[in-house]
């Protein structure tokens, strides 16, 4: 209540006088229109606003009287530097202390003639005041001496109107000069006042809009401010020296968020604020998980993504393929919803994925999305291995052409087939693409329409896959099968999907990590853990799932190549297939009945044949001496390229560990020579030479023990390749030859050590 009036109704009330007439009615019209002006929004906000400035006006009055004086401070201090050079001489003590004795010339040299050019200027002022007043001071003396012996009336008409004209000039300035004169001191207390004024805005509704979300609001000045409070100690000097940061990219509006991009001071890169995210986030007003400082393309360029408060909490919602729709998997699969709140379309074609995370957060039914919107394809072909006793994917299994669950060895040796049989399609697929007009490079969506030449896309996913690859007996060979899949496999339409819960070195190969293209990451425990899963370096750019918190942040992930963007924070849509809710049934009867409308069948095992070929092994220490070309010493470099071209189905990926182990299969390393790795033709040679010897003896020997033993003349192609099953007509000496060397029984197999495999086991026995 702004004003009122006591009124007691049992007293008796004046009379009001009535009017009457057309006068009255207007004068009380008018009278209601005031009070209602007088009582609205607008005015009332007005008249509050005056009154509040009005208690304040000694406050604002001694803010007014200090900025005026801190501004002629400050047009001082400018012009104190103007005068003395002091940024000048602060570069040239910089220097000396420095030591740094051509620096401080320059700036001594700048300094000299920057005072030359000044003088020089007052020169050239003086004299043109004084040639000024060289032309000027006869004229006006001239004017003068006819002004005084002449009068208007006797003068020329033109010379009666320049007198005139000096007149009004003069009766103008008379008037002027007084009013600039009074007016001055106010301008100049006016400008003081702004020079003076508090450099950060002090009413947060003149900088911030009048939106639902003002608490979330982030800005250059509140960045800044954040920052200046880390305790990285570049940046304090930086700070205190009074240095503005640069903005590449001002605070704006980013999906849910705030994006900002920094040029960061001398002597300070991304990696140091991102060390320190959960003290920058508490200066912004944010959880950590909502505070993602990031490298930018150089070191010294902090990427800076600021979730708007609590948005990050919400789940992604319904998946939209739940109800209806088809996929086509070149183009990807609706995988979640960004830190942006965009939806992912994550690519399954032409990359692999490694998913991990503590159990129960989300990375089996991240796979089972991934391979749900798969099975929206009509083209695709699913394979699905549960390493543990878990019905995750029983809902697939009329869609998938194999599939296996369980914690028994025989799942483990199925997976382990799976991945050898992937291999073998892989080599037959690239024969297939070698025939086709032009020689594509790689499966396309046309390709794998094309009916016959089984280029459809392949999908396998392995869950708790860590458990496929520390199994005693299967593990070693799975593991390769795997890093040899993930380098060739992504050109001929085939995914190896993984997930896992325990991401470490010990349980996935370190190959499996550095090559995988998508890494998903959901809550982790430690830092070996987060780069185990989305790559080495990860952690210290910031990049940190170890952010995320168990069970509360349940189906958000950090992923990295889902997108062109360095990372995404993933809210992953969840398909429910849980007590009293199964949308993973629906969609698959959907696929089935998208497979029967395209006129397909779900894939069989069987593979197109193109060749009845045997799978040739490549001879790696012939190819490394051939791509040698004869030189004494080529670096391993040029090796690994030749060896690409020359067989790129075999070689492509191949880095400087896998030539070394291939030189180490022989008893050979490379060598050092001016400061570069290199592989030597001598070495080559002389393991070659070693290798042709050895056989020969081989063969010189098996033919020994086969007539010795028998009496007949050797067959030569029977010893020529002592691993052919053709060893079963070898007699029992060769159980002898094996007990007294027992290299030669490593080599030859477990088939010919046997009892059953010996004529006359009791005897060797």
């Amino acid at each position: 209540m702004l004003d009122g009036e006591l009124i007691d109704d049992t007293l008796p009330q004046p009379r009001t006088r009535t009017a009457s007439g057309r006068g009255a009615r207007w004068w009380r019209t008018c009278c209601e229109a005031a009070g209602r002006l007088w009582r609205s929004g607008p005015l009332l906000r007005a008249r509050s606003i005056g009154t509040y400035r009005a208690r304040k006006a000694p406050l604002d009055l001694s803010r007014l009287i200090w900025f005026v004086l801190r501004g002629n401070w400050r047009w001082l201090v400018k012009f104190w530097s103007w005068a003395t050079y002091a940024d000048l001489r602060a570069d040239a003590r910089r220097a000396r202390l420095a030591g740094d004795g051509e620096a401080r010339r320059t700036a001594q040299e700048l300094i000299r003639s920057d005072a030359t050019a000044r003088w020089a200027k007052v020169g050239i002022a003086l004299r043109r005041c004084a040639m000024t007043l060289r032309v000027a001071a006869p004229v006006a003396a001239l004017l003068w001496l006819v002004d005084s012996v002449m009068t208007r009336s006797d003068m020329w008409p033109w010379l009666a109107e320049v007198y005139a004209d000096l007149t009004a000039v003069w009766s103008a300035l008379t008037v002027a000069i007084p009013v600039v004169l009074v007016l001055a001191p106010t301008a100049w207390a006016v400008a003081a006042a702004f020079e003076g004024r508090d450099r950060t805005p002090g009413a947060s509704w003149l900088v911030r809009p009048d939106r639902e979300d003002a608490d979330s609001w982030i800005d250059e000045r509140m960045i800044s401010k954040a920052l200046a409070h880390l305790g990285i100690a570049p940046l304090d000097r930086f700070y205190k020296d009074g240095g503005d940061l640069v903005y590449t990219v001002v605070a704006r509006k980013d999906g849910d968020g705030t994006f900002a991009q920094i040029r960061l001071p001398l002597g300070v890169t991304a990696d140091m604020v991102a060390a320190r995210r959960s003290k920058l986030a508490a200066n912004l007003g944010r959880a950590s998980l909502e505070t993602w400082p990031t490298k930018g393309d150089e070191d010294g360029l902090l990427d800076l993504w600021v979730a708007d408060k609590g948005v990050l909490q919400g789940g992604a919602g319904a998946w939209p393929l739940v109800h209806e729709g088809q996929v086509d998997i070149f183009e990807g699969v609706p995988f979640g919803l960004s830190q942006r709140g965009r939806v992912i379309n994550a690519p399954l074609v032409g990359v692999n994925w490694l998913i991990g995370g503590r159990p129960g957060q989300g990375k089996s039914a991240a796979l089972r999305t991934l391979l749900l919107g798969a099975a929206l394809d009509p083209t695709a072909e699913l394979w699905a291995f549960v390493m543990g006793e878990s019905p995750d994917f029983d809902p697939f299994a009329p869609r998938l052409t194999r599939y296996r669950m369980g914690m028994d060895d025989s799942v483990a040796e199925a997976a382990t087939q799976a991945l050898a049989d992937l291999l073998t399609e892989m080599e037959r697929r690239g024969r297939v693409l070698g025939e086709q007009p032009g020689r594509p490079p790689k499966v396309s969506r046309k390709l794998a329409d094309k009916r016959g030449l089984g280029l459809h896309p392949l999908a396998c996913g392995i869950d708790e896959c860590h458990e496929l690859f520390q199994h005693p007996k299967y593990g070693k060979k799975a593991a390769e099968l795997a890093v040899r899949l993930i380098k060739r496999g992504r050109k001929y339409g085939i995914v190896l999907l993984l997930a896992t819960q325990s991401p470490t070195k010990d349980s996935i190969p370190r190959e499996i990590t550095r090559n995988v293209s998508c890494g998903v990451a959901f809550s982790v425990a430690d830092q070996v853990a987060n780069d185990g899963l989305l790559g080495s370096g990860k952690y210290s750019a910031g990049i940190r799932a170890t952010e995320l918190r168990i069970n509360t942040d349940r189906g958000t992930c950090v992923a990295v190549g889902i997108t062109d963007e360095t990372f995404e924070l993933v809210r992953t849509f969840y398909v429910p297939f849980e007590d009293g809710a199964d949308d993973v049934t629906p969609v698959i009867a959907r696929a089935m009945e998208l497979i029967e409308g395209a006129g397909r069948e779900i894939e069989s095992g069987s593979r197109p044949e193109t060749e009845a070929t045997e799978p040739v092994e490549v001879d790696h220490l012939a190819d490394i001496a051939a791509v040698c070309d004869g030189q004494k010493r080529v670096r391993t470099q040029v090796v690994l390229a030749r060896l690409i071209a020359r067989n790129p189905e075999e070689y492509d990926g191949w880095t400087l560990r896998d030539l070394t182990a291939a030189l180490a299969a022989h008893g050979l390393a490379p060598a050092k020579s001016d400061g570069n790795k290199v592989v030597r033709a001598d070495d080559l040679a002389t393991a070659l030479a070693d290798r042709q010897r050895d056989s020969a003896d081989d063969g010189r020997e098996a033919d020994r023990d086969q007539t010795g033993s028998q009496g007949l003349i050797p067959d030569r192609s029977l010893t020529q390749n002592p691993w052919t099953d053709q060893r079963k007509h070898v007699s029992g000496a060769t159980g002898t030859r094996h007990r007294n060397n027992p290299e030669n029984a490593r080599k030859q197999g477990p088939e010919t050590t046997g009892p059953g495999s010996l004529p006359g086991g009791a005897d060797d026995r």
